[in-house]
């Protein structure tokens, strides 16, 4: 399952209003660090995990909102299809199925046709839970992104998107 520790988050003095501050100044970050995609990408991820905990839900992860998410979207498909639809690995989904089954969120449902096959349901608890969560995150990414107007906003989805499609690709290949 994904790393979820507390966060260290190196930022500058002047973002230190919007986030945790960083307890080494930029000018000691070694430049093959600051330099490296993965660790800017490692900054960003730690940074949103702080984030999300505060604006959105600090007891729904990523994943399990994911999870949710992609219940909604498609109620009763199979976990095996719903863990690669949210680019989770079987056993990561397993255990987030589990955990959101024990917390009364979803349903896992044997399929009559497979046993072994368990399909998935949000329950009202689990809708409602989802709902909140969206419109938090939704107004999370829009304080994320405000400094992009409309064409530079779609451009750096784009890029992560492209960036994150290649990356899964070299991961699979090794």
């Amino acid at each position: 399952m994904a790393d979820e520790t507390a966060p260290h988050v190196p930022t500058s003095p002047a973002s230190a209003p919007d986030g945790p501050a960083s307890s080494a100044p930029e000018s000691m970050i070694p430049h093959a660090l600051t330099a490296a995609p993965g660790y800017q990408v490692r900054r960003l991820y730690q940074a949103y995990l702080a984030v999300w905990a505060r604006a959105v839900d600090p007891t729904l992860t990523g994943p399990q909102f994911a999870v949710l998410t992609a219940v909604d979207a498609a109620p009763g498909r199979d976990q095996r299809s719903m863990a690669s639809a949210v680019a989770l690995d079987t056993s990561t989904m397993a255990d987030v199925a589990r955990r959101l089954e024990s917390r009364g969120l979803i349903v896992r449902r044997a399929d009559a046709a497979d046993g072994r096959r368990k399909l998935l349901y949000l329950t009202e608890e689990g809708r409602r839970t989802l709902h909140g969560a969206h419109e938090r995150a939704r107004r999370l990414d829009e304080r994320l992104l405000e400094p992009y107007d409309p064409v530079q906003r779609a451009d750096l989805m784009r890029l992560l998107s492209s960036l994150a499609d290649r990356w899964e690709r070299i991961a699979g290949d090794l």
